[in-house]
C-alpha cells in the first residue's frame, strides 16, 4: 500500500491530502527549460543575459498564460538537488548575470535546497524570485538569505476578475501581502520590481493597481509596466484582442498623474512571435535566448549564440 500524501500548505490554495495538487506537481521540483534569456527588463538582463529556469506547473495557471505549455500542460521533468545546481553552475557559465527562477510557488522548501546546494558547489550570482505573487508571507519568509531580487506580479486588485481568470478571488489578499514581505525582505527599492500587465478592455483594474503601487510600493520598489498581452487561440472567457493605442497612451498616462518615476514600459507591439514553444530545444528565438538545459534532452549539446537584438522597455 502506497504512503498516503499529506496536505500541502506552501501556497494559499493549502490543498488537502484528499486531492491532487492544484499546480499539477508530482514532484518537489519540475523543470521545463533553462536558458541564458535576454527579453527581460534592462537591469535584469544585463550585458551578459538572465539564467532563466522555467519551472513546471504553478499554482495561479492564469487563463491567459503564454507559458500554458508547462503551466498547464504539464511538459517538464522531475530535477533533484544536485542536478538544479548543475544548472545553475551552467547558466553561471554561460555567462548569465544571475539565476531568474520563474513560477516556483508551489516549489519553494525543493528551491531553497537547490539554491544552497549550488552555492555550496561554487555558485556565486545573485538569486531572482520571478512570480506571480500568490504566496503566503510565511512560505517566502523562507527566501531569506537564499534570494536577492523579487520580481512579482501584481495582475489585478480585482475579485472578480481574479476569480475569472486566475480561479483565485483571494489572489489580491494575499498578492498584497506577499508583496509587501518581499519589500521588507529586500530592504532596497533596487531588490524589487512589481510587474503589471495591461490587460485589453480592463483598463480601471490597471488604474487600480498603479495607485496602490503610488500609494505602498513607490520609492520602495520599482515598476514594470507590461503590454505584451497576446490572447490565445482559444481565447475563451479572456481578452480576445491585442491592448490597443487608446489603451496604451491612456495606461501611460497614469504613470505621471501617480507620480510613478523608477521603473519600465514597455514599447506597444502586437503579435505573437515572441511567444515560447517549450516542445523545442530553445523555446524562444535566437534573439531571446541561448538554451542552456531542456526537460527532454537535459543539457544541450550543441552551440547556440544569440545575437545583439535590442529589447526596449
Amino acid at each position: 500500500m502506497g504512503r498516503a500524501r499529506a496536505a500541502c500548505g506552501v501556497c494559499p490554495r493549502q490543498c488537502p491530502a484528499s486531492r491532487a495538487p492544484y499546480c499539477g506537481g508530482s514532484a518537489p521540483l519540475r523543470l521545463a527549460a533553462a536558458s541564458v534569456h535576454r527579453g527581460e527588463e534592462p537591469p535584469v538582463t544585463g550585458r551578459g543575459g538572465s539564467g532563466t529556469l522555467f519551472v513546471s506547473g504553478c499554482s495561479l495557471r492564469c487563463a491567459f498564460c503564454q507559458n500554458a505549455q508547462i503551466s498547464h500542460g504539464g511538459m517538464g521533468r522531475p530535477v533533484d538537488t544536485d542536478t538544479f545546481a548543475a544548472i545553475c553552475l551552467a547558466l553561471q557559465k554561460r555567462g548569465a548575470e544571475n539565476i531568474n527562477i520563474v513560477s516556483a510557488s508551489h516549489a519553494v522548501p525543493a528551491v531553497v535546497e537547490g539554491v544552497r546546494r549550488a552555492r555550496e558547489a561554487g555558485l556565486t550570482i545573485p538569486c531572482l524570485w520571478n512570480s506571480s505573487a500568490y504566496e503566503k508571507a510565511e512560505t517566502l519568509e523562507t527566501l531569506r538569505g537564499v534570494i536577492d531580487t523579487f520580481l512579482p506580479d501584481l495582475k489585478t486588485l480585482d475579485k472578480s476578475l481574479s476569480s475569472r481568470f486566475f480561479n483565485a478571488p483571494d489572489y489580491p489578499r494575499y498578492a498584497k501581502e506577499a508583496i509587501l514581505k518581499m519589500i521588507d525582505m529586500a530592504r532596497d527599492k533596487n531588490k524589487v520590481l512589481i510587474r503589471h500587465l495591461v490587460l485589453p478592455g480592463f483598463l480601471e483594474s490597471t488604474r487600480d493597481v498603479l495607485r496602490w503601487f503610488a500609494e505602498n510600493a513607490r520609492d520602495r520598489a520599482g515598476l514594470s509596466l507590461m503590454t505584451q498581452y497576446t490572447p490565445p487561440v482559444k481565447a475563451e472567457n479572456v481578452p480576445a484582442r491585442f491592448l490597443n493605442e487608446d489603451e496604451y497612451y491612456t495606461a501611460l498616462s497614469w504613470l505621471e498623474e501617480f507620480g510613478i518615476e523608477d521603473g519600465f514600459y514597455q514599447e506597444l507591439e502586437t503579435g505573437d512571435e515572441w511567444l515560447p514553444d517549450f516542445g523545442r530545444e530553445n523555446p524562444f528565438s535566437s534573439e531571446l535566448s541561448v538554451p542552456v538545459w531542456h526537460w527532454r534532452n537535459g543539457f544541450c549539446q550543441k552551440e547556440h549564440k544569440a545575437s545583439n537584438h535590442h529589447f526596449t522597455f
